[in-house]
């Protein structure tokens, strides 16, 4: 049990409270459903989940964890190293890859996703520095981006590729952790060109590029900006449009956010994770609703993280519904929002309802609702709207 895993996130300690409230014009709620997977290391078992996909069948699919020697902090490729698939009904059924670094091996995989356009699997692969292609059925097709990602850097436990996405005709987008970008491919894995690139706290700049989605209705690009502790939205192009969210554990604050999702009505779903909950926010970062408490151990006190020399599990466990060691890879599939439960070795599947629209206000309210989102969005620099972005090869 003596494994170690290397983490996105520093180790914070912090109190949260589970809020719930709704916009005048949306109303989401999120409530526990299931769990997939259990603590471990054996089939059918994860630790450190990091990225989930759900196929047209129904089946689950997570990015497991790297198992390492404790002695020496080399790679163990009998542990994890996999993308385990569980199916409709959360029992395991087999897997994708495995440990190494031959082609469709893996030494850390980490996002995971479906093309919605070809149906291929793309996932991250950290040490080896790719992404791995498969085919619907889990046949090995390439790995490209081979070393294209941002090595690690001072003070970071994560490097690599972090969120993954598609736009509408099926280019793929890759967040380069420590890059501070966006890594655009074709289907194939043929480059595209590079969104951002600058290290800052300024609209367009970031620190930690981590959950990565695209509108299916704008084709705006939602990012989880991990180390800024917000949500940056860019426009198809990638130019900056609004931040949202701030250092916190209130209502619309966020603790190193990861896992981000979009649905059809452009409400965004972020794992905040060392607030060990998800929250909702609409398209323009008003906030509509949280679910999920951390892990508490027996006399009620926060379970805190593991340590980095220790089992990647939090001791204890706590398996109630709804509680967290922390969030981290997220999925959307048919109103059902999959979280992963970073350091206990579960994904729980949550109910998302109430996302359709209900009717909107009176234009005079319209208008004060409008004035009060304009607040809210507290990162907006006034003067920035030009472009601070662009396409450009890497």
């Amino acid at each position: 049990m003596g494994l170690v895993k290397n983490f996105s996130i520093g180790i914070l300690g912090t109190g949260v409270m589970v809020l719930a409230t709704a916009a005048q014009a949306n109303a989401v709620t999120l409530t526990y459903d299931r769990s997939i997977g259990s603590p471990g290391f054996g089939p059918g078992e994860l630790f450190v989940p990091q990225g989930i996909a759900v196929d047209s069948q129904g089946n689950t699919l997570i990015a497991n964890g790297r198992g390492i020697n404790p002695a020496d902090g080399t790679p163990n490729f009998d542990l994890g190293n996999k993308i385990e698939i569980f199916n409709p009904s959360g029992q395991y059924i087999g897997a994708i890859g495995s440990g190494g670094t031959g082609p469709g091996q893996f030494d850390e995989p980490t996002t995971v996703d479906f093309n919605p356009v070809t149906g291929d699997l793309y996932s991250g692969d950290v040490y080896n520095n790719r992404i791995n292609q498969f085919d619907s059925q889990g046949n090995f097709i390439r790995s490209f981006a081979n070393g294209a990602f941002t090595p690690l850097v001072e003070g970071r436990f994560f490097f690599g590729p972090s969120g993954l996405t598609f736009d509408k005709t099926g280019n793929v987008y890759v967040g380069d952790f420590n890059g501070e970008r966006i890594l655009k491919f074709t289907p194939d894995g043929q480059p595209l060109g590079a969104i951002g690139g600058t290290v800052g706290t300024e609209l367009g700049q970031f620190q930690g590029v981590a959950g990565v989605r695209i509108s299916p209705v704008s084709g705006n690009i939602f990012v989880a900006d991990q180390y800024n502790n917000r949500v940056q939205v860019l426009d198809p192009n990638g130019n900056p449009l609004l931040a949202f969210g701030s250092a916190g554990s209130g209502p619309g604050q966020l603790l190193q956010p990861i896992g981000i999702e979009v649905d059809d009505q452009e409400n965004v779903y972020v794992a905040d994770s060392i607030n060990s909950r998800v929250q909702v926010f609409d398209k323009n970062g008003n906030f509509l609703t949280s679910y999920g408490q951390p892990a508490l151990d027996a006399s009620g006190k926060l379970v805190p993280p593991p340590a980095l020399t220790g089992p990647p599990f939090g001791n204890p466990l706590d398996l109630t519904p709804g509680r967290f060691n922390w969030t981290g890879g997220t999925a959307l599939k048919d109103d059902k929002l999959y979280v992963g439960d970073f350091f206990q070795g579960r994904v729980q599947v949550l109910n998302v309802e109430g996302t359709t629209k209900v009717p909107e206000p009176s234009s005079a309210l319209s208008l004060a609702l409008l004035g009060l989102g304009a607040v809210t969005v507290t990162l907006r620099k006034r003067g920035q709207q030009k472009p601070v972005l662009n396409l450009k090869n890497y």
